[in-house]
């Protein structure tokens, strides 16, 4: 079974980026942390850099990953540039990544696009987390914390991606993300609605839509409907 190694940027007297009285170092790990229990539904082993507000540097991240055998190794962190005048989502690998942390870094990158984030794109970055560690690394910028767009995306959508990153991470190491179980319309009497991600004239369009929904791991199918 594959062993996942997950660390939360910053923290304790590092607080990353802040914006206001946001800061990177909360955020990541209140999302990462998260993000850890929906792959471990799936029976994956996920260990944790830090799970709290601690102080945690390079070397003892780098240590902790070079202490184990994984799989992947995934830093989790929020970008900042000048207030308001950047946005999007980037997510990076080392200097001539090998495939293994270019395809997983291809998959989170998508997963964040299709939530509404700018695409900044997959880059190569000689961080030291990316270079000292022995697994596939990659290193998500999830969009600017210095940014309100961002922010709201950040907060608005966070199940999904909190979904989206799982999604992208148990299908590189070949796990099929499982729902949790939820009661049917007879059993809840609830209303269900489905959500629908574009309408287009064109097939090719729709056909290019669902690929892409398909290579982040959610299920989707071309329905015709006319006026």
């Amino acid at each position: 079974m594959s062993r996942l190694c997950f660390d939360y940027g910053h923290g304790g007297e590092d607080p990353g980026a802040t914006y206001n009285d946001r800061r990177e170092s909360d955020d990541v790990v209140s999302l990462g942390k998260e993000v850890a229990e929906e792959v471990r539904r799936h029976g994956i082993t996920v260990d944790e850099t830090r799970t709290s507000d601690d102080t945690v540097s390079l070397n003892d991240r780098s240590n902790f990953e070079n202490g184990n055998t994984y799989d992947y190794f995934i830093s989790f962190h929020r970008n900042a540039y000048e207030p308001e005048k950047a946005r999007g989502v980037e997510t990076y690998t080392y200097l001539n990544p090998g495939e293994k942390s270019r395809e997983l870094a291809e998959s989170i990158q998508a997963s964040l696009v299709i939530l509404g984030f700018v695409d900044r794109g997959v880059k190569e970055a000689n961080y030291h987390v990316l270079r000292e560690t022995k697994a596939s690394a990659v290193l998500i910028e999830i969009g600017f914390i210095d940014n309100t767009e961002d922010n709201d995306l950040f907060d608005v959508k966070r199940n999904e991606i909190i979904k989206g990153l799982a999604k992208a991470i148990l299908a590189q190491v070949g796990i099929d993300y499982v729902e949790t179980s939820a009661p049917t319309q007879a059993e809840s009497g609830q209303t269900l609605y489905r959500v629908m991600a574009g309408s287009y004239s064109v097939r090719e369009n729709a056909e290019n839509q669902v690929q892409k929904l398909k290579d982040v791991g959610f299920d989707a199918c071309i329905m015709i409907f006319n006026k």
